[in-house]
């Protein structure tokens, strides 16, 4: 099996994301909505990726190396309109982690992801949306401390250092809160609606 091959591919995915959202950031339309040309390009690769882990079972990092392992893992965090295959995506990497071919914040983060989209509590707090104040705050989570606790546990910081570092970043990005919040919140829930997280 040609693994390297493999891996250059995944890696290439993770490269042509990053570069559309770096473009997105310097022409100010990071933010404004969920961006149709980002939208399709995260559910082709979430299709390209499916075929390889069709192909070689989930990218571990014994398979693929640590810069794939961790490119496989971005593609899956921002397959958002693809729930199933998020939701596969989930029980292979927990087997990963199990076998230590994987990592366990890696697991932590795309557990979170989906809590959120499923409008259940996060256990790590890793994901951030704005609230109605304006400010980018954590998604519903369950106890702050156990949060901490959990987060500790896998080399996070707490919660609140966190935060601040998310709103720090949103910031320098100029990433500004919606001008309609109820307006967004509908949206999201007729877009989750639509690719099937509900």
């Amino acid at each position: 099996m040609d693994y390297k091959g493999f891996a250059e591919r995944i890696i290439g995915l993770k490269n042509a994301d990053l570069e559309l959202r770096d473009r997105l950031v310097k022409s100010g339309q990071l933010g404004k909505g969920y961006n149709e040309e980002m939208e399709k390009l995260h559910n082709s690769h979430a299709e390209l990726l499916n075929e390889i882990i069709d192909t070689i079972g989930y990218p571990t990092i014994d398979k693929v190396g640590q810069e794939a392992n961790e490119a496989a893992w971005l593609v899956i965090q921002h397959s958002i309109g693809k729930p199933a295959f998020m939701k596969k995506c989930l029980k292979l990497l927990e087997n990963a982690v199990s076998e230590d071919k994987a990592t366990l914040r890696n697991f932590a983060y795309l557990t979170d992801r989906i809590a959120v989209f499923e409008d259940k509590p996060q256990l790590y707090g890793t994901q951030f949306d704005w609230d109605e104040n304006g400010e980018l705050s954590p998604n519903f989570f369950d106890d702050l401390t156990q949060v901490d606790q959990r987060r500790k546990s896998i080399g996070l910081n707490t919660l609140e250092e966190q935060t601040a570092i998310m709103r720090r970043r949103a910031k320098d990005e100029n990433h500004l809160p919606p001008a309609d919040f109820e307006k967004r919140k509908q949206e999201i829930e007729k877009w989750k609606k639509r690719v099937g997280w509900q």
